[in-house]
């Protein structure tokens, strides 16, 4: 295995895993900043106002994009093992 080849599968780990990320990052992103403008346009700075709605996005994005993520992480696995028998 040479440098080259380690930094190639290094490469799409970590591109894969961002990819998987991504989609729960972003949406929980977005929703604690509208949680965040709500709670100071309104004033109630109540902790579970920003936890729940978070974890409901969450859910919503598992099962919305839940196939996607895992097909991503199949095709990495497919082709780290594939890279792993031709060595």
């Amino acid at each position: 295995m040479d440098t080259d080849f380690a930094i190639r599968l290094m490469t799409d780990a970590l591109f894969a895993s961002v990819k998987i990320a991504a989609p729960i990052l972003l949406a929980t992103l977005v929703i604690g900043l509208v949680i965040s403008i709500v709670q100071v346009v309104t004033q109630v700075q109540e902790m579970t106002l920003t936890f729940v709605p978070k974890l409901v996005v969450v859910v919503v994005v598992l099962v919305v994009c839940g196939a996607w993520m895992l097909s991503v992480a199949v095709e990495l696995a497919r082709r780290m093992f594939e890279a792993a028998a031709g060595l």
